[in-house]
């Protein structure tokens, strides 16, 4: 049975703010609403100063938001502006409809994506701590009895709209959240003590992180054409080809405007990427904004205080790309396509070379009887070069560790004695 889709009328204003964003943001816009399993039906937009502080879009178009929602038949209105509650409600009562914000509705795609324990209590607690200010006078908006898009989660209907209620929630969920963060933390400190090398996936949403990370690591993740196809971290082995083992996470793509509740909420899972040794920025190269996107990216990043990890850029859908014409803008880079195996080579061989810059060479001799630490040295470091020295009976070893290697101090160390 197919599932009837919500008919939306998406409204938005071009400020001077705004305007140098604002026609991919309505393009996000409409993607979000898609991805929400809603069908855009009409786009009504406005250019002025400011907003209008009662309405957002001054009671001229509110008349024409009325006409065109009733010709269309439509079921929601998104706004793609931030509605203060008093906004939400004076636009509902006049078109009739409920209406949400941007905000809302990447709430509720977070709501739909969430799959593990720590992702659903993230997305409810920014749903309750967006939720708790917009309580009174909702009450119509509050009570679709069909739920839809706005109402996924926790969801609206579900809650009693009594703000003690809602404060003893968010409590709740914050210490159970605090017991996860705890379990997460004693695996990147286990992590960290096993002196695992740790790369991160970064980017805007739908770039291709999932897409990368399955090419590496055959993960086989959920990877498709969505905003927000990944939500919930996710950390896999990936073994270079000469044996060298290191873990890739993958993490929730940024967006502009990415809802402050959701950075709040999402803090411990975003610091995972803190910790890492070397960070993939993936680019979709073939984005008419890619260099806003980027920007939106590395702004986040700083925010995040990410900005001293070092980066390598990812442009990925090369495939999408005049290669010839391309101009990067960020360094150091690999322009790649992830759906091709000469893509899976060129980034092992980008990487490579990152990691041997952040890492220490070294020069080991084995004696030729040492077959189970000279797998261990290839498992543990990136090897680069292994040498038979006859007249030494034992295997010159060259290759790239951390500096601060207490494994390969305890290796010189068994070898020596």
């Amino acid at each position: 049975m197919i599932e009837e889709k919500e008919k939306v009328v998406i409204v938005g204003v071009e400020t001077e703010k705004n305007q140098s964003y604002f026609a991919e943001s309505m393009k996000e816009l409409i993607q979000l609403t898609k991805t929400a399993a809603g069908e855009v039906v009409f786009s009504l937009t406005q250019k002025r100063p400011q907003v209008d502080r009662q309405t957002l879009i001054g009671k001229g178009k509110l008349e024409e938001l009325i006409q065109q929602a009733t010709a269309y038949e439509a079921d929601l209105i998104i706004f793609n502006h931030e509605l203060t509650p008093r906004q939400s409600q004076i636009i509902s009562d006049a078109v009739g409809l409920p209406v949400i914000d941007r905000v809302q509705l990447i709430l509720d795609i977070f709501a739909m994506r969430a799959r593990s324990r720590e992702g659903k209590l993230q997305v409810e607690l920014a749903q309750l701590e967006y939720l708790l200010p917009r309580l009174v006078g909702q009450g119509k908006t509050l009570s679709r009895l069909g739920g839809g898009i706005g109402t996924r989660g926790p969801g609206e209907t579900k809650l009693e709209t009594d703000r003690r209620h809602i404060r003893n929630k968010i409590y709740a969920v914050k210490r159970e959240l605090k017991e996860v963060e705890a379990h997460r933390e004693r695996n990147r400190q286990q992590r960290k003590n096993n002196e695992i090398f740790q790369i991160g996936l970064i980017g805007y949403t739908n770039a291709g992180k999932s897409t990368i990370l399955n090419l590496l690591t055959q993960a086989d993740t959920y990877s498709k054409d969505q905003l927000f196809a990944t939500l919930d971290p996710l950390t896999k082995k990936w073994h270079f080809p000469e044996g060298f083992e290191v873990t890739m996470t993958d993490t929730v793509g940024f967006i502009q405007d990415l809802p402050t509740q959701l950075i709040d909420a999402f803090h411990s899972t975003l610091e995972e990427s803190q910790n890492m040794d070397l960070l993939l920025h993936v680019v979709d190269a073939s984005a008419p904004e890619r260099i806003l996107q980027e920007q939106t990216v590395l702004k986040l990043m700083d925010e995040l205080e990410m900005k001293d990890v070092p980066i390598l850029t990812v442009y990925n859908k090369a495939d999408q790309v005049n290669r010839g014409a391309f101009t990067p803008t960020l360094f150091p880079n690999r322009l790649i396509s992830a759906k091709s195996e000469s893509g899976k080579q060129e980034l092992t061989r980008a990487i490579k070379r990152e990691i041997m810059e952040l890492l220490t060479p070294y020069t080991l001799f084995l004696p030729s009887e040492a077959g189970q630490q000279l797998s261990e040295i290839k498992r543990q470091t990136l090897v680069l070069s292994e040498e038979f020295i006859e007249e030494k009976n034992s295997y010159e070893v060259r290759g790239f560790a951390k500096s601060t290697s207490k494994w390969i101090r305890r290796m010189t160390d068994e070898l020596d004695s």
